[in-house]
């Protein structure tokens, strides 16, 4: 056990990566806050809790929802 579990009694998880607000992610995506809380619940945005209790969700996720989904090829490779 690492001296900051000892410290705190409980496990400290390793930092994910950079994080923004709620109203920021909305923000950057163009959608309602809304809109962010109903993509946090389907999985589709990844989220950590501050010490303080405040939800954020996760940069990559952000960037990850934003980028268009590549177009579909048929078999014979014309659409």
């Amino acid at each position: 056990m690492s001296v900051t579990e000892q410290a705190t009694g409980r496990s400290v998880e390793p930092r994910l990566g950079r994080s923004v607000s709620l109203d920021h992610a909305a923000e950057l995506l163009g959608v309602s806050r809304r809109t962010i809380y109903n993509r946090i619940r389907e999985g589709r945005l990844r989220t950590v809790r501050t010490l303080g209790g405040s939800q954020r969700v996760l940069l990559d996720s952000v960037q990850n929802v934003a980028r268009p989904a590549e177009p579909a090829q048929s078999v014979n490779g014309s659409l």
